[in-house]
This record gives C-alpha cells, sequence and structure tokens, in this order.
C-alpha cells in the first residue's frame, strides 16, 4: 500500500473524529422577499470575467450581492455587505474603509451577522464591512488539485475579483483591514502575508495558523479537507510531497511578511472556561491554541513589533468567545483604518 493510500485510509477516523468538533452554524437565510426593496445598482458590472449578478436587501445596512466569479469555475456565490451610514455606491465620489470578515469552516458568509453583535456595533457604522463567502471547506485558498489548477480558487476570489468588483461600483477604499475565525483565521492571515500591502492589520480568533505544527495537526486539517467526501489532498496536496504548497499556506512559514502589519492572535486552551455550558471541552481549541503559541514566538524571533496576544486559557471553539474577540480587536482594526471613533 502506498503512502497516500495508508494516509487516506487513516483520515476515515480522523474525519469521523472531527465530525464532533466542528462549529455548528445555521443555515443561510432564505433570500429577501419580492416585497423587500431594492438597494442601488451599484456595481452591476464585470470586473476581469467576475460580475454581481443580484443585490439583495437582507435587513436594515445588510446587503447580499451575488457575484457569478470565473476563478469559482462560474459559480455564483454571495457576499454580504454591513453597509456604514451614509453608503451610496452610486456616488462614485465616496470610499469607504473596508473591514474584511472572513467565516470558518462549516460557516458561511451569514455566520458573523447571524452569530454576534457585528450589525450592531457602533464603531463599524463608518466602515465598509465585507463577509464573502469562503465554501463550506474552501480554506480560503487556490486548491492545488494535482497541479491541474481547475479546483475552486478561492483566495483569487476574494483578493483580486472581489476586491476589484467592490472598489469599482460598491464604495470600498484600498484602505483595508482583515479579520477572521478558525479557518478565517488562518485565511486573514493569509491574505495579509501573500498579497503585501492589502491589508493594513489582521486579526486571527482561534486560528488555524501552524497547520505544519505536528502530526497531529497535519492530520486534524486533512480531516477537515476530506469534509462533505472530498479528497484531501486536492487542497494543498500530500503534506510531505507538496511541503512546498503546504507550507506557503502556512502563517507561521509566512511569519517574515507578517512583521511589519499589527498583528491579533487570540486563543483559549480548549478546556471549559467562562462561556462554555459546563463540561465542555475541545481538542480542537487546544490545537489552534499550540499553534497560535508557536506562530507567537515565530514573529517574536522574527522582530515583529505590533503583535497583540490574548491566549485567555480555559475556553473552547465557539462563537461567544469570538464576539469578545472581535471586540476586542476592534480598537486595533480600526486604528490602522484610521476609523476610530
Amino acid at each position: 500500500m502506498t503512502a497516500i493510500t495508508v494516509r487516506r485510509n487513516r483520515l476515515l477516523f480522523v474525519v469521523a473524529a472531527l465530525l464532533f468538533t466542528l462549529v455548528s452554524i445555521p443555515a443561510a437565510p432564505a433570500a429577501a422577499s419580492a416585497a423587500s426593496p431594492p438597494v442601488a445598482t451599484g456595481g452591476l458590472a464585470s470586473s476581469r470575467g467576475a460580475e454581481v449578478v443580484a443585490v439583495t436587501q437582507v435587513a436594515e445596512r445588510q446587503v447580499d450581492l451575488s457575484v457569478r466569479s470565473p476563478a469559482l469555475g462560474g459559480r455564483t456565490v454571495n457576499v454580504r455587505l454591513l453597509t456604514p451610514d451614509g453608503w451610496d455606491p452610486d456616488d462614485r465620489s465616496r470610499r469607504w474603509p473596508t473591514l474584511w470578515l472572513l467565516h470558518g469552516c462549516c460557516g458561511d458568509y451569514t455566520s458573523w451577522t447571524a452569530q454576534t453583535d457585528v450589525a450592531r456595533t457602533e464603531s463599524l457604522r463608518n466602515v465598509l464591512v465585507v463577509m464573502p463567502e469562503a465554501g463550506w471547506n474552501g480554506w480560503y485558498s487556490d486548491w492545488w488539485n494535482y497541479g491541474r489548477g481547475d479546483d475552486p480558487a478561492w483566495e483569487t476570489f476574494h483578493t483580486k475579483e472581489l476586491r476589484l468588483l467592490l472598489e469599482r461600483g460598491w464604495g470600498a477604499s484600498s484602505n483595508r483591514v482583515v479579520a477572521g475565525l478558525s479557518m478565517g483565521g488562518q485565511g486573514a492571515l493569509l491574505y495579509a502575508a501573500r498579497h503585501p500591502g492589502m491589508f493594513k492589520a489582521a486579526a486571527a480568533y482561534s486560528g488555524s495558523v501552524h497547520p505544519l505544527l505536528n502530526d497531529e495537526s497535519v492530520n486534524r486539517i486533512m480531516g477537515f479537507f476530506a469534509g462533505q467526501g472530498n479528497d484531501p489532498l486536492r487542497v494543498w496536496g500530500d503534506p510531505v510531497a507538496q511541503r512546498d504548497v503546504w507550507a506557503a499556506h502556512d502563517p507561521f512559514h509566512l511569519a517574515k511578511r507578517l512583521k511589519s502589519i499589527p498583528v491579533y492572535l487570540s486563543c483559549g486552551d480548549g478546556t471549559t472556561g467562562p462561556l462554555d455550558p459546563p463540561g465542555g471541552t475541545s481538542a480542537l481549541e487546544a490545537d489552534f491554541n499550540r499553534q497560535n503559541q508557536a506562530l507567537a514566538d515565530e514573529l517574536e524571533r522574527r522582530g515583529a513589533r505590533h503583535v497583540t496576544t490574548h491566549f485567555y486559557g480555559p475556553g473552547t471553539h465557539s462563537w461567544a468567545y469570538w464576539q469578545r474577540e472581535l471586540h476586542s480587536s476592534l480598537p486595533m482594526l480600526l486604528h490602522a483604518l484610521g476609523s476610530v471613533r
């Protein structure tokens, strides 16, 4: 039996175990009814082939864009905007500072508004908040897929297609920061590191920030890659044979590129914390805690001067902590935007 076959068999056990650790996310809300008021047409136009094909007002200051993306093989996916006071996408003379909020594995573009008070946060009323779809299991990556390059290209969709669409037609400026949880925490640091200058600061809450830390970390993320019946090798390849691809998507190995911007890292240790039900524990959070500690040490070794860490001890992989950490990190993020009120 080959090493890859052995690894795939082992993943069957890992995937089963992971099902007990995944965060429950409610299904996306149904589309607004036909009676919902339309919003301004903004950028119903393409950008290098990507185009907004529908716009839906889902709540006060919440607008969903349906975007058809060549990078995703022509699929149409949604992006939720939490809009600032006075936002008018048809007013091309005004551009807004932008916070990208990235969801975790098994969630979607509705997760942040469904699970937190982000839509009621006063300090964000002069910021355009972008919450893009990233796939149940997309990992903010252009999938390797055995070198063929014909699988979902989430990184290209976000950093090229969507970025240009938002700037050309939906009021976004080039003044951006990024934050995310779990898989999205990894995405926030990946995008900041792999696209220098795109984001002025980055925050990761319980992020998967060093998947190459050890065999446990590798097996865990491979189990996620295998979710929904996927071939886990399609995402970054084999962790040994394609180690260069893995390292290129591991924030620890990109720490040198993060040292010049403010970075916020937070994580619990996986034991029962003050915001958990009695007896709640999380092996996933414990693993991510070790990963975050390693990244913080590497950033310090690299001479990073603007790293804030909040390793708060007891706490599991859950939304109550991520909402709290969003609020804790907002002063740093808004200061980087020049939008502190």
